[in-house]
């Protein structure tokens, strides 16, 4: 078989795939074991749904060069997760 760009950058973008998929459904999988672990009355759903507004702020100290990050003000919802 001759190799063609195409089909090599196909089979990349499949394993990134993959792995993309993977890594979403490990971390899913995990906060589902840490809401069922802390009893909260939060579901999967509405905890996703909080993510979607919460921020973070990361900065870097011009002296120390010290990286520092720092959640953005949360609503009680927020603060529970």
């Amino acid at each position: 078989m001759k190799y063609t760009p195409y089909l090599s950058q196909a089979k990349h973008r499949i394993e990134a795939h993959i792995c993309i998929a993977f890594t979403a459904y490990t971390i899913y999988k995990e906060l589902e074991r840490i809401l069922t672990k802390e009893k909260s009355n939060l579901s999967l759903k509405k905890a996703a749904e909080l993510t979607h507004s919460m921020y973070q702020i990361t900065y870097t100290l011009p002296e120390s060069k010290h990286i520092k990050s720092m959640l953005l003000k949360m609503d009680d919802a927020q603060a529970e997760l």
